[in-house]
């Protein structure tokens, strides 16, 4: 097998991660202020008892449950486990209720069986137009619970169907997808922070 790295592909590497720190300090300066009140109302979600519900298709189902995973698990210190479903994680009620009710009805459906008034939803979807999300944020819209959508490409429909929508100013997914994992994380610090100090300290 050759040792010999292709022509280029250091470059492009440099390329791919500088392109990601652009993008991510574009963020910064458009969205800052939106993801602390998104971190805001999920802490005072948590402080009245309630949980969070996420979903998102794909490599956003992974952005979901990998952020679900910082609330149950821990994201800095030690602290109480906190409420968070992440409905693609289950796969037999996922497929189940594709198979009975169609896939558009996938995450709505979860929302229907697990959600509550003053729980919050966060979609993740780096187009915005999936018909499963935008079914899900009916059924949250119709449950009383409040929605954060974690977007790019302009938004797409979703962007008008939920209360606060963070739209990565970037076309490209992959580009989206890191953005969204680092607003996450911005998210899950404050949460920690403003809920559990001494924790958020060590």
């Amino acid at each position: 097998m050759s040792q010999e790295i292709p022509a280029g592909a250091a470059e492009r590497v440099q390329a791919s991660l500088a392109e990601s720190a652009r993008l991510k300090a574009a963020v910064a300066e458009a969205l800052a202020a939106p993801i602390a009140r998104a971190a805001h109302w999920i802490a005072e979600c948590y402080r009245a008892g309630h949980k969070t519900l996420l979903f998102g298709n794909g490599g956003s189902a992974s952005d979901a449950l990998h952020l679900a995973a910082e609330w149950t698990g821990r994201f800095g210190g030690e602290r109480p486990a906190l409420p968070a479903i992440a409905l693609p994680a289950n796969a037999s009620e996922t497929t189940a209720i594709a198979n009975d009710y169609g896939f558009e009805r996938v995450f709505a459906r979860g929302i229907e069986a697990h959600g509550r008034p003053g729980d919050v939803a966060l979609a993740f979807s780096t187009s915005g137009n999936s018909p499963n999300l935008l079914r899900a944020a009916e059924a949250v819209r119709a449950g009383g619970l409040r929605s954060i959508a974690f977007l790019g490409k302009g938004g797409g429909a979703l962007r008008d169907c939920v209360d606060l929508a963070l739209v990565v100013p970037s076309a490209e997914t992959a580009r989206i997808q890191e953005c969204h994992i680092a607003m996450g994380h911005c998210i899950a610090e404050l949460v920690d922070r403003w809920l559990f100090p001494e924790a958020a300290q060590t």
